[in-house]
């Protein structure tokens, strides 16, 4: 049994069910550690280490059994939903709440608030990008893998959020477990059910951070190649043949940040980065087009240049719906990338040298 002081992240109350968790003193526990998350991300780690294979397969696995959970969730609340709608459309009334004052809550404030944290759930499509080097067809299969996992998740997150808010009340689902707050609604003979969804959302979380851990070392095992960071980040395990190194970083650098912060801190953090990295693709595209147009491209943009100008104005207006805190957090940080890219990353990159990368 873990004590729960050590089941979330550093300095917040232990809340179950709504209310704090009182500890032997009478007093409410307040969390220092998150060792579950630690243990999880430092195992999903090791696994990386192994191998591509090993991890496709562990997550294929884990995919599969999250799918069925999401699907049957959506046939059977949403069957009860289309059995109740008389009543249960009194949920979706107002469709979109008025504001209450506060910065990002209800209204259309609230929508593109909201628009900069569910981006957070996006971030996976771009994971398949980085995975190019182990693809046999890149140009074939990348654009097919991209656009069709997007096409089919949006569809199902679609589906999930308009039955699970109609089932249950927008304002009852600002909860760790939303979905399984739904199922509850269905009763107590539904309680089965319910235990099936949250044992189905741990699995389907824990193939998102190995996806994303994934991601995260080609990144940075591809920046070592050229020299843009130090060359031993790119050091190829001899038995494994996976960057172990800076696996190994990213897994520690993982785990003591899903330790010590709280989610939507850490989920704030990441869209704000991502949104930061979508908008310098698209404004990059359009640099690249205008300075270098005789670069062979593998890859055409659609409706070019309305498209990525469109990809500029939507990313950075959504970074300015976060918290001031996370801004401030983000900005250090890009100037502290900006201060190592001069003072280490543009003397030794290979392409700046017009140079080959080393393997």
């Amino acid at each position: 049994m873990i004590p729960p002081e050590l089941t979330g992240p550093y300095g917040h109350a232990l809340m179950r069910d709504g209310a704090a968790v009182l500890g032997a003193d009478g007093n409410p526990v307040t969390t220092l550690f998150n060792l579950p998350a630690f243990l999880i991300c430092l195992l999903l780690g090791g696994l990386l280490i192994i191998g591509v294979s090993e991890s496709a397969k562990v997550n294929n696995i884990i995919v599969a059994i999250k799918a069925s959970v999401i699907i049957a969730f959506i046939i059977i609340v949403g069957w009860y939903v289309i059995q109740h709608l008389d009543t249960l459309k009194a949920n979706w009334d107002p469709f979109i709440p008025e504001p209450t004052g506060k910065e990002g809550e209800y209204g259309w404030g609230g929508i593109f608030r909201a628009a900069s944290i569910v981006f957070f759930a996006y971030i996976g499509f771009e994971a398949v990008s980085t995975a190019g080097q182990e693809a046999k067809n890149p140009k074939r299969d990348m654009p097919f893998g991209i656009i069709g996992s997007l096409l089919i998740c949006t569809v199902l997150y679609i589906l999930v959020s308009i039955v699970m808010t109609l089932m249950v009340n927008y304002k009852l689902l600002n909860v760790p477990d939303p979905v399984a707050v739904a199922v509850d609604a269905l009763g107590p003979a539904w309680g089965w059910f319910a235990k099936i969804i949250k044992i189905g959302a741990i699995i389907g979380l824990t193939s998102v951070i190995l996806v994303l851990m994934y991601g995260q070392t080609r990144i940075f095992y591809t920046m070592a190649r050229d020299g843009l960071l130090p060359r031993v980040f790119s050091t190829v395990h001899p038995k494994f043949q996976t960057p172990w190194v800076n696996t190994i970083l990213v897994a520690v650098l993982t785990a003591v940040s899903a330790a010590f912060f709280d989610i939507n801190t850490l989920g704030d953090m990441t869209s704000v980065g991502t949104l930061a990295a979508f908008g310098i693709v698209c404004l990059s595209v359009i640099w690249l087009r205008t300075t270098h147009p005789e670069i062979p491209r593998g890859f055409k943009v659609p409706l070019y240049p309305v498209l990525p100008a469109l990809g500029i104005i939507a990313c950075f207006a959504l970074i300015f719906t976060v918290e001031n805190r996370v801004l401030v957090f983000f900005g250090w940080y890009v100037l502290a990338a900006v201060v190592l890219y001069f003072l280490y990353g543009l003397r030794n990159s290979q392409l700046q040298k017009g140079l080959q990368q080393h393997d």
